[in-house]
């Protein structure tokens, strides 16, 4: 019983690690993708080693991240609270599972078709290198956004096996979505990023210019779902999906206050979950009702 408990514990720990639950901010627009390129519900063995696909390589990104830093984390009041500055998870347990997460997205890649296989190490060296933008650059959240679109193409990818315009777009939406409240979330650590020489928005632009870059970038994001409309020849449940979305987004950036990690953490994740599965009920609705 102890050995299980143990089990249990170290498990819900690699959970917290990689922050789970926010597998819903790629995860729709991974199945509207799905659902576009196979003109309806994809087959069994495409849902599920796609699904395997994305869990292992969103884990194992976000387990390498949090190793790679590790030092940043225990020096930031913010973040000191982590697993791995308090010790509850050791580098070389965290290595292991990263390790094991990029294994089992290979696996699910080639058991989806050759492209997805072949593009599979492409796909880790990208996701991984955004670990060390922001000791570089302020468009670090791009970056981010960047690679986490990389869900909706990929997921095109296993279903059709070919490039296509849609796909794309749907990646573009997905960066400018997480760059914009990735931004906000960095607001928070503006004073820690210029002291330690981290780049990001904020750091850079400051607080004001910051939330004007975020707004402008999810006023972006908006648009192309409205092209979407157009492109993919969608009906009224999809606009009202869309105008859910702008008024949660709205709420989002209206909440803001950097001083209050509970309002900073419902801005830039909790709505954030209710925007993407909004956006996924009402494509889908509109696609399936229509």
């Amino acid at each position: 019983m102890e050995m299980i408990q143990k089990v249990f514990r170290k498990t819900r720990m690699f959970g917290e690690l990689v922050m789970f639950s926010h597998t819903l901010f790629s995860l729709p627009f991974a199945v509207i993708s799905m659902v576009w390129a196979a003109g309806g519900i994809p087959s069994a063995h495409v849902m599920l080693w796609s699904l395997i696909a994305l869990i292992g390589a969103r884990n194992g990104a976000n387990a390498f991240n949090r190793l790679v830093d590790r030092r940043f984390d225990e020096a930031n009041p913010r973040t000191a609270h982590r697993h791995m500055p308090r010790k509850l998870l050791r580098e070389r347990e965290v290595t292991l599972f990263v390790i094991i997460n990029f294994a089992i997205f290979i696996l699910a890649a080639g058991m989806l078709n050759s492209l997805c296989l072949w593009l599979s190490p492409v796909a880790i060296v990208l996701i991984c290198s955004y670990s060390y933008t922001k000791r570089f650059t302020w468009l670090c959240h791009l970056y981010l956004g960047f690679t986490i679109a990389s869900a909706p193409v990929g997921a095109w990818f296993a279903v059709t096996g070919q490039f296509a315009v849609t796909p794309f777009i749907l990646g573009t939406i997905v960066m400018l979505w997480i760059a914009g409240f990735d931004i906000i979330y960095a607001t928070q650590d503006i004073e820690f990023d210029r002291k330690t020489g981290l780049w990001s928005v904020p750091s850079i632009f400051g607080y004001e210019d910051s939330l004007f870059i975020a707004r402008s970038l999810h006023t972006i994001m908006i648009v192309l779902l409205l092209a979407l409309f157009f492109i993919q020849g969608l009906g009224w449940l999809y606009l009202a999906g869309i105008g859910a979305a702008v008024v949660l987004l709205a709420i989002e950036h209206n909440i803001i206050k950097p001083s209050s990690r509970q309002r900073m953490n419902v801005a830039s994740y909790n709505l954030n979950q209710v925007i993407s599965m909004v956006i996924l009920f009402c494509t889908m609705a509109d696609y399936f009702l229509r």
